[in-house]
């Protein structure tokens, strides 16, 4: 797995969740920038996902499981525009506080892949 594909996409991650606090904090809602800055954080996700695609096609093994390695970085994949659909729904702070914790998730997520790929 690209370890820094990994700590970039973790790092932008809590980047966007800091940003999306603050707002949250000023009680606002989220904005069309916020929704911009998911989607770097998704496009760095799908790019995670063709490269360990890529290294799983190539032979390479994660240490703790191929079925776990693909759940996680579908569902890291998932995490952040999942909680942007979900703060459409909600335009008042809340959905700032939605995004904040998909990005959090998010960091987590990729914490785990580091780890189950080996890291």
């Amino acid at each position: 797995m690209l370890d820094v594909l990994t700590w970039v996409t973790g790092v932008a991650a809590l980047l966007l969740a800091a940003w999306c606090g603050w707002s949250a904090s000023r009680d606002e809602p989220t904005k069309d920038w916020h929704f911009i800055g998911m989607a770097v954080v998704t496009v760095l996700a799908l790019a995670q996902l063709v490269v360990g695609i890529v290294q799983l096609a190539r032979g390479e093994k994660p240490d703790q499981g191929t079925t776990i390695f693909v759940a996680y970085l579908l569902g890291a994949l998932a995490c952040v525009p999942v909680a942007g659909f979900m703060s459409l729904a909600e335009r008042t702070r809340w959905g700032s506080v939605t995004v904040a914790a998909g990005g959090v998730v998010l960091a987590v997520l990729e914490v785990r892949l580091y780890d189950i790929w080996g890291g």
